[in-house]
């Protein structure tokens, strides 16, 4: 995605003023925005494989891959859930994220309710059968030092994740390293204890003597999608902006622009890749953090030598309609009272971006 820039530049004076009105105007389109940014081009199509499409994220993203999870189980096949609390949880009432968050002493969220919410949605057909979950396979993780999603919280989405019928041999719950609120990535952002911007972490496990980085990436891909073949050094394909408000209004609180990654793979060796939604937290889109995200999580490496694509949806902050100060995910009904239903628009969306990426290609 390329800036317009243009540099003011002083020419002689004419006698009407011409000159002057001129630089005036361009001032002005300048300070207003108006010349900053051409829009993105349109999301392509790659012709990937539908039916090997799952989803994960931090904090809020990850409240968002659970909806998405629950909401879309006939679609996706998996999901990873670092640092989220259970479906529906806020139950379209913000009073109640400090609850969810783990944040009231002694008084976690209630999986068996949450459970029975998305039992009543699967009846009145506002989400898929739960039926669906039971051969989805679910990653989760929370960290010992995480101090924004306390551990009792999520410990609440396991249980939920149970309740719903994702089977004890496809949920894998990661809650023993001393990480605090972040994506663990080998070598990238603070260190492993941090609760703090761009909530991107590294983190050893292992033995003392024999500890090894812990590639939370990797760890959440393999237990979705099975073995994978090992990571690329560095990843040889292409970030790729492009609109999305083709598929969500700025009242949505979505971005202007998205991100996708497509490896060599994708492109030169024919249809069938993976898609792998990646959603941020909350002050942790490329509005707050650049292009930390969806360049320095690991996602990237596995993506290149697994033929899978990799889709970074964003959102942006917004102070009104909607009130959402810190660009999270909306896991509590900002965007409106159905968020956490299929026909939620950011979950539409994001859907909407995932046919987009599996319909044929033309033109090539």
């Amino acid at each position: 995605m390329k800036r317009l820039q243009q540099n003011p530049t002083t020419g002689s004076k004419t006698k009407d003023g011409l000159g002057q009105i001129a630089a005036a105007v361009c001032l002005a389109l300048l300070c207003t925005g108006a010349l900053a940014q051409a829009p993105a081009p349109a999301l392509e199509a790659y012709q990937a494989d539908r039916t090997q499409t799952s989803v994960s994220g931090l904090s809020s993203g990850a409240y968002m891959a659970v909806q998405l999870q629950v909401a879309y189980s006939k679609d996706i096949i998996g999901a990873g859930v670092i640092a989220g609390g259970p479906y529906y949880c806020a139950a379209n009432n913000m009073a109640y994220a400090s609850i969810c968050m783990g944040q009231v002493p002694f008084f976690p969220p209630n999986p068996a309710i949450m459970a029975g919410f998305a039992k009543d949605f699967a009846r009145a057909r506002k989400i898929d059968p739960l039926s669906h979950l039971a051969n989805d396979r679910v990653y989760v993780f929370s960290g010992t030092q995480d101090t924004i999603q306390r551990q009792p919280a999520v410990d609440a989405t396991v249980s939920f994740l149970q309740q719903v019928g994702v089977k004890p041999q496809n949920l894998k719950y990661v809650n023993h390293l001393p990480a605090g609120h972040a994506v663990i990535a080998p070598g990238q952002g603070n260190d492993c204890a941090a609760n703090e911007s761009p909530y991107i972490s590294h983190c050893e496990t292992g033995d003392k003597g024999q500890e090894r980085p812990y590639d939370q990436a990797g760890a959440l891909l393999q237990h979705i999608y099975g073995p994978l073949n090992a990571p690329a050094g560095t990843p040889s394909g292409q970030i790729i902006a492009f609109d999305q408000r083709a598929y969500a209004a700025s009242s949505t609180s979505m971005a202007d622009t998205g991100y996708l990654y497509v490896p060599r793979s994708c492109t030169e060796a024919g249809p069938g890749c993976k898609v792998h939604v990646a959603l941020h937290g909350c002050v942790q889109s490329a509005e707050s953090v650049g292009n930390r995200f969806y360049t320095e999580t690991g996602y990237n490496r596995w993506a290149d030598s697994n033929r899978m694509l990799v889709l970074y949806p964003q959102v942006n902050q917004s102070a009104l309609r909607p009130y959402n100060p810190k660009g999270c995910w909306d896991w509590w009904g900002y965007s409106g009272s159905q968020y956490a239903y299929k026909s939620a628009p950011q979950m539409k969306a994001i859907m909407q971006m995932v046919d987009r990426l599996t319909q044929a290609r033309t033109g090539r």
